[in-house]
Formats: C-alpha cells, structure tokens, sequence
C-alpha cells in the first residue's frame, strides 16, 4: 500500500468527524488525538516487531508479551471501578489465559516458537482476554447492585459467600463469554476477520488463511473463557467482609 493511498484513508475519518460535528457530539478532539494515537502506536510497534522478527531473542519477545498484558490489564481494570485490587485481579486472569492457551499451542506443535507466530497470536489472546475481563467487572458490579437482597436472603439463611454468589458468578462468565460466542456465529457471513482478510490481502491460499482463522476462533474462545472465570473467582470475594457480610456496591461504582 503507498503513502497517498494510506493518506487517503484519513478521508473515512472525515467521516465520523462530520457526523460528531453534525449531531453536536463533541468527539472531535477524541478522533484527532485517536489519529494520531494510532499512527504513532502503529509505527512504534512495527519497527518494534521488524527488530524482534529479526533478533529472534526470546527475551525480547517476553519482554513485549509482558507489555502486552500489562497494559491490556491497565485497561480493562478501568471496567472495575469500585473493585479494590482490580488491576491485580485482572493481570492474573490475562497471565493465566495467555500462559494455558499459548502452552498448549506450543505443546501440542500447532505453531512453531518463534516471535513471528508467537507475539501475533498473543496479541490476539491478550486483546480479548481484555474485553472479556472488562466486560466481566462491569456485568460482576451490576450483577452484585441488582441481586444484593437475593444474595443477602441466601447468606441469613446460612449459605457461604461462594454459594451465595453463584447466580452472580454464573451471570458474568456468561457476559464475559457471549460476544465471542456471538462473533464465532457470524464469522465468515457477516464478516471476515482481520486476521483471515489480512492474510488474503498478502496473497496466502483462502482456504489455508481459513484454517489459520478456524485455529484462531477455538483459540479465543477458550482463553475468553479462562480469563472471565479467574477474573470472577478472584472480583467476588472483594464483595465479602471477612465475617461473610455482603458489601453492595454503589450505584456511582
């Protein structure tokens, strides 16, 4: 792709800031600061990724991998408001989801070690990972807001915290899970993913990009999983005093 094509792209941004502008939304200043954002961030990483191809250092990509889930974290604990230790609790949902799902790539021979095959897959691991993990903080402060008398009822007739949260708990794994359920469903009539589209674009066999998008969906959909189960586990139990009391959290939360 050349230069001017990709200047040209800016034109689609025009877009969104015409209808910000038209419907008096505000979101002006968001869209220019994303543009930028995005051209740096995308630059940085590229030449970044060139270097670590090309070293084949397994520190550099540990190192980039870490980065990685230290920021995915960052940002989905912005989800938990009101959760103390949710930074915490969602860096160890992402490092489990990452660790289990690329083990058993790597175990089972499906992709070679190297940072070509590693840091991309990751990359896609650690992002839902992040959705799933935010959206699961939010659906576990609402879910908790709205059932506090159901949960309350359940512990004054002598349940533990863990049976009383179970509802709760079941209600946000299910949210943290159902968009890519959603998304598996759609995949290949409502869109072709990035991955599977970027690999066409280059010229790879359709049916092998296919393939490589089917391994890529399994692969979500597992670590999506894994991460909104440890992240739920670990967020309930902030809900309880140490003498089983229910904290309800605050509607501002």
């Amino acid at each position: 792709m050349s230069w001017m094509a990709l200047s040209l792209s800016l034109g689609f941004v025009g877009l969104a800031a015409i209808v910000s502008r038209y419907q008096e939304l505000g979101l002006e200043k968001e869209l220019a600061i994303a543009i930028v954002r995005t051209l740096i961030q995308l630059t940085i990483a590229g030449y970044v990724l060139a270097y670590v191809f090309a070293s084949q250092h397994l520190i550099f990509m540990g190192l980039m991998l870490a980065l990685m889930m230290g920021v995915a974290a960052q940002n989905a604990a912005k989800r938990g408001k009101g959760i103390p230790g949710a930074l915490r609790i969602v860096l160890i949902g992402i490092v489990i989801s990452e660790a289990l799902t690329l083990a058993l790539l790597l175990l089972f021979g499906i992709i070679p070690g190297t940072p070509q095959f590693v840091i991309p897959l990751s990359g896609m691991i650690i992002g839902n990972s992040m959705v799933a993990s935010g959206v699961t903080l939010n659906r576990l402060s609402s879910e908790f807001t709205l059932r506090s008398g159901e949960v309350e009822l359940a512990l004054s007739l002598g349940a533990n915290p863990k049976r009383a949260s179970l509802s709760v708990v079941k209600a946000s794994v299910k949210a943290g899970m159902i968009p890519t359920i959603d998304s598996m469903k759609t995949v290949g009539l409502v869109q072709l993913p990035g991955m599977m589209t970027g690999q066409i674009l280059a010229g790879a066999d359709p049916i092998q990009a296919v393939r490589y998008q089917i391994l890529v969906m399994f692969m979500i959909s597992g670590a999506t999983a894994i991460a909104s189960l440890i992240v739920v586990l670990q967020g309930y139990r902030t809900y309880f005093t140490p003498a089983a009391q229910l904290i309800v959290p605050s509607l501002n939360d």
